[in-house]
């Protein structure tokens, strides 16, 4: 072989090398891209409080402790992550994304978690030295629909919480928002916690 046939077959194999590298790393035909992770609430979005600004934590895998209770068992088999809020003085919130993947899946989700808290308040209704009571706040026309709870807690010891509570779903993915500070029924800021909803439904994708 002549040393020009040789740096031509050399040649002709780097570029033969190259093509196939070039299949083993491109995506498959047809294959799915992986969807973009669903977004959160800024403080900005949670409900005004009247003297203390919210603070955003960093969002993190899992759920949060506050959702623990209600929701723990039907969480278990989905990846999830979080977000949570503070102000300076009594009031937290917290924001769950769930990504089912699949639309139906995700709506059985939702449907179960809106179901999750009456049991929740049941159950805390019936624990010993508390008592609990519940309000349907409707639904919200936002993507494929949300949802908002309300409860009061009130302790033997006389501490008292509100909490609100929505679920919303948009496509494969659920959000839950919670919000929570001393006090009752009067003063839980519904009609801010509902737009604080709508934005994260909205927000999602």
């Amino acid at each position: 072989m002549t040393d020009r046939t040789r740096t031509g077959a050399l040649a002709a194999l780097a570029v033969a090398t190259l093509a196939v590298g070039a299949a083993l790393t491109a995506a498959p035909a047809g294959a799915a891209t992986k969807a973009p992770a669903p977004k959160f609430l800024s403080a900005s979005q949670l409900p005004p409080h009247p003297t203390s600004a919210w603070t955003a934590d960093k969002i993190t895998d899992g759920v949060p402790e506050e959702m623990q209770y209600c929701f723990g068992e039907a969480l278990l088999a989905y990846d999830s992550s979080y977000r949570a809020f503070r102000t300076d003085l009594d009031t937290n919130a917290q924001q769950l994304n769930v990504v089912v993947g699949d639309s139906a899946k995700a709506k059985a989700l939702a449907t179960r978690l809106d179901k999750e808290v009456k049991r929740c308040i049941a159950r805390m209704d019936t624990a010993e030295d508390i008592e609990a009571d519940y309000k349907s706040y409707g639904s919200l026309p936002v993507e494929e629909g949300a949802r908002v709870h309300g409860f009061a807690t009130r302790a033997s010891w006389g501490a008292m919480d509100i909490n609100l509570v929505s679920v919303g779903r948009d496509g494969g993915t659920v959000t839950v928002v919670l919000w929570g500070q001393m006090g009752d029924f009067s003063d839980a800021p519904v009609k801010a916690f509902k737009k604080t909803t709508t934005t994260a439904v909205n927000k999602l994708y």
